[in-house]
């Protein structure tokens, strides 16, 4: 009686899970087409969509059965291993067909492997000691295969540098070796060629990677302007340049819309002070945009004609001068350096009572690393000091230093303006009848003395252009 019941009992749950299984096939999509070869093979089977759902309901049904179901919903093979064993009860309504597997295989600790139209599945611990025999296997082979001798001549980027990156040690890099452990690279930097001893898979791997490394750089020639002027220079460029084009720009990746030398801040009627001249603020509910001062300002290619006009104005009326103009040509995000100064010498002691010279440099330092986007503008990297030398100290000269330090994004040919740099300057002079104004209580009618007190400020003028692909050309 009792094995008649276990007997009962069995087929109850068989013609359960045929049932639900008859009924999982209802709800799934036709199954893929396939067409049969004359070998018996399948061939011409239609992929299908990750993302097409599939619906389960099944108790205590056999994984391999439940795998079986997904290689005929999908038409892929499934090869499970040996140790894939054990029931599993799942219900998943209209869930797409990759994330049902995952599903599954996840709670039974198991991993899958698709190679082609054929899917492995085995457990995690089963698939890593797998694994981990392949790659023993490999490195066994690697170490007896024979090596391939390669011979590349670059022709953009240095020999040498790029034979440090294969090797894993350029500065700055935070990658392993791109060679095998029998690889090795030879760098010739009288011919930049590149001489590569290393397995065929891996020659074969490199010299594409190559291809795509070894191409030119865009270039910028950068155009500065280093302009010693009046403290009231910034001001009156400011307003003259006041007169509300609105221009994108970028700064410290923010973007703004600012009128061309001119601040966000809005006035109320009345007048606009603070500036070199007094401008009538609207009445009639206009807003006004306050003229600029220099710290960081930003003027479009349109601009950049009329700053030289001002500039050369601002020589021609004693306001101040170029003290400098140089310009360089450097590649897309490679530091240029201009440097322009003195170097002033002072005693260090070397022990024993032994002393010697050194120099302590006291000069205006530029440092531009520029950067091409997508869009064609250039972001600007700048870092300035401005050295000078300052009061005799015991141990030398004294420097006084001024740092600024920025990032800045300008478009082609547009020019960005760094300032805020003020020196300012107290002279007294005294000119005499000599005898006749070294007298006492008289003296004073045959001397004059003059007082002068100059603020100026340093402005330095940036104007990055991208040079077009060829020879590059400086503008007049």
């Amino acid at each position: 009686m009792k094995d008649f019941k276990r007997y009962g009992l069995r087929s109850s749950v068989w013609l359960a899970c045929v049932c639900s299984a008859g009924w999982v096939a209802a709800q799934m999509p036709d199954s893929p087409e396939r067409a049969s070869s004359p070998s018996g093979s399948q061939a011409g089977v239609v992929a299908v969509p990750d993302d097409k759902p599939i619906s389960l309901n099944f108790q205590n049904i056999d994984i391999k059965a439940l795998l079986q179901v997904f290689a005929d919903f999908t038409g892929l093979n499934l090869v499970p291993t040996d140790s894939v064993s054990g029931p599993v009860t799942v219900r998943l309504n209209e869930v797409p067909w990759q994330q049902a597997l995952s599903i599954v295989l996840q709670s039974k600790g198991l991993v899958s492997r698709q190679e082609g139209r054929v899917l492995w599945i085995a457990p995690q611990g089963e698939w890593a000691l797998r694994e981990k025999k392949q790659l023993d296997a490999q490195a066994a082979l690697e170490a007896v295969s024979p090596l391939q001798m390669l011979s590349l001549r670059l022709q953009y980027a240095r020999a040498t540098e790029v034979a440090q990156r294969l090797q894993g040690g350029a500065a700055g890099s935070t990658g392993g070796r791109w060679l095998s452990a029998r690889g090795s690279v030879l760098a010739e930097p009288r011919t930049n060629q590149l001489f590569i001893s290393d397995l065929p898979a891996r020659v074969l791997d490199l010299q594409k990677m190559l291809a795509q490394l070894d191409v030119p750089v865009r270039q910028i020639l950068i155009e500065a302007r280093i302009v010693e002027a009046d403290d009231q220079f910034g001001q009156s460029l400011g307003v003259k340049l006041g007169t509300g084009l609105a221009i994108p720009m970028k700064v410290q990746g923010r973007s703004n819309t600012l009128a061309v030398g001119a601040s966000n801040q809005p006035t109320a009627a009345g007048t606009v002070a603070g500036n070199q001249v007094n401008l009538p603020a609207g009445s009639a509910g206009q807003t006004l945009n306050t003229p600029a001062t220099f710290a960081v300002s930003l003027f479009n290619a349109a601009a950049d004609r009329f700053i030289n006009v001002e500039i050369s104005a601002l020589e021609a009326a004693g306001l101040g001068k170029v003290v400098s103009r140089p310009r360089v040509v450097t590649a897309d995000q490679t530091k240029a350096l201009i440097e322009q100064g003195t170097e002033l010498p002072y005693q260090t002691a070397m022990g024993n009572g032994v002393t010697a010279i050194s120099f302590r440099k006291a000069n205006l330092k530029l440092e531009v690393t520029p950067q091409i986007t997508p869009d064609g503008s250039v972001v600007l990297d700048v870092d300035v000091n401005r050295d000078s030398v300052g009061q005799i100290t015991p141990a030398g000269y004294a420097i006084n230093t001024k740092h600024v330090k920025t990032q800045v994004r300008v478009e082609d040919g547009g020019t960005v303006v760094l300032g805020g740099i003020y020196e300012e300057t107290n002279r007294n002079d005294e000119a005499k009848v000599p005898g006749l104004g070294d007298v006492p209580g008289l003296g004073w009618l045959f001397k004059n003395r003059d007082q002068t007190r100059r603020k100026s400020e340093l402005l330095i003028f940036l104007t990055p252009r991208v040079v077009a692909d060829g020879p590059a050309t400086l503008p007049p």
